[in-house]
């Protein structure tokens, strides 16, 4: 049979007294603070590396998207010369890109002209006038 080892009473562990918590305070917050920055930090750099990544990866993927769309061209041209000169076919793609491209254009432009001036106008104008309804109401105040 086994022998029972007598129970060894544990030494309490000292509670730190209200002084000196308070005076340890300062040192709990400050390494509290630099473990929540630590944390932020580690946080933003691996999300950082994943946007990284991932806009590589799309970027690439608009690059071989690109290339697809010349082959897919050049296919165009070779079928129009089936039944034309392969520089009339050639000539007839092109003519739609341009077509295609002018349009595309002619849009954006449109586009773009809506968003000029970048100055939030309305904005700026409804400022300006509580502005002048404060100033108003200042000179009011004080007479």
């Amino acid at each position: 049979m086994a022998t029972a080892s007598p129970q060894q009473p544990r030494p309490r562990q000292r509670t730190p007294s209200l002084v000196e918590l308070l005076t340890d305070l300062p040192n709990r917050v400050t390494a509290l603070v630099h473990a929540e920055l630590d944390l932020i930090k580690t946080e933003v750099i691996g999300k950082a590396k994943a946007l990284g990544i991932g806009a590589g990866l799309l970027l690439a993927a608009v690059i071989i998207l690109g290339f697809m769309v010349g082959v897919l061209l050049t296919a165009a041209v070779l079928a129009l010369s089936l039944v034309l000169p392969g520089w009339l076919a050639a000539l007839i793609v092109a003519a739609f890109l341009l077509i295609v491209a002018v349009v595309v254009g002619l849009i954006g432009w449109r586009v773009l002209k809506k968003g000029l001036p970048p100055v939030p106008q309305e904005s700026l104008r409804s400022l300006r006038s509580d502005l002048r309804t404060v100033r108003g109401l200042g000179k009011r105040g004080a007479a």
